[in-house]
């Protein structure tokens, strides 16, 4: 059986997979990569293994043996909770796919839900949370009071703290139950739930607990980059805000294109065009769009644009 975890199980096969990883560390990837194969020949069905490998071979410059490998956790592990496959789009490959895996987004955040906020706000100058909270304020009031806040995608919470003064009553989802762990610490929730954004709107989880057209403000701060085509979570919005309700949301920028792009980061940009499509579609209005730098990325900004739009009545 494929084992998502880092151990293989096999004594031998770890302590070479942990001297590769000391070579990675020194930078040395073609030596790791070349130790891990060593590991690898001890435990063939290792899929987290074969994903190392793939890790080590790529930034060897070892394209070929990365994709080999990627191709290897494909099999081993067909839910790929380790997100073989948008790997495997980076490097050319196969085709984008149009959204993640479910099973890759729920890993990589409980894994991360521990260290989310110090990463991100202290260490990456996130910004999201509260710059999405002023688009709304600066266009609805300082003052502004809305009923009920659903805020998809609520990650830790941090939307959630930025913006609980306005709020009657806020509603967070999340597909990580480590995050959502994370938001309810906060104590800024009335409610709190797992959901796939993923998913259609009668399976979601969305409307779990309460009905359709609940929400004033509907919240998506940082979480589009994660759902790619962005197929069923616009068709949901629409459907949780009620008639002349809003939708506040991010995504980083695609540029000048009409369709989402997956970046090495495995995260999917959005071009403005694609967006404003698929508000249209939906029966969205734009009420404001900025353009602002989202957080930094090894050392690089990275470029988002933010969205404020009503529901048509």
């Amino acid at each position: 059986m494929t084992s998502p975890h880092f151990s293989s199980g096999d004594l031998i096969a770890d302590r070479r997979a942990d001297y590769a990883r000391m070579f990675a560390e020194s930078g040395a990837f073609a030596e790791a990569a070349e130790v891990m194969e060593q590991a690898l020949e001890q435990v063939p069905g290792w899929a987290a293994g074969w994903f190392r490998l793939a890790e080590y071979a790529q930034k060897a410059g070892q394209n070929a043996a990365a994709t080999a490998a990627l191709e290897r956790v494909v099999v081993l592990d067909p839910t790929d909770v380790f997100g073989a496959g948008l790997q495997l789009a980076v490097l050319g490959a196969v085709a984008t796919p149009v959204a993640p895996p479910t099973s890759y987004v729920e890993r990589l955040f409980d894994d991360y839900a521990d260290r989310f906020d110090t990463a991100l706000v202290e260490k990456l100058d996130y910004t999201v949370p509260g710059t999405l909270a002023r688009l709304v304020r600066r266009h609805a009031g300082a003052d502004a009071h809305f009923g009920l806040v659903a805020d998809i995608g609520c990650g830790t919470g941090l939307f959630g703290v930025e913006f609980r003064a306005n709020a009657g009553r806020l509603e967070g989802f999340d597909l990580s139950a480590g995050m959502l762990a994370k938001a309810e610490e906060k104590a800024v929730y009335d409610h709190l739930a797992q959901a796939d954004l993923s998913l259609p709107a009668e399976t979601s989880g969305l409307f779990a607990d309460g009905p359709e057209g609940r929400a004033d403000l509907v919240s998506a701060a940082d979480v589009l980059m994660y759902l790619g085509d962005l197929a069923e979570v616009f068709p949901s919005a629409a459907r949780l805000v009620k008639s002349g309700g809003l939708f506040a949301f991010s995504v980083e920028d695609g540029g000048q294109g009409d369709v989402p792009l997956l970046r090495p980061s495995l995260r999917y940009a959005h071009p403005r065009a694609f967006i404003d499509r698929r508000l249209a579609e939906n029966g969205f209005d734009l009420v404001a769009m900025e353009e602002s730098v989202i957080r930094q990325d090894a050392g690089q900004p990275v470029h988002g644009l933010l969205f404020l739009a009503r529901r048509q009545g």
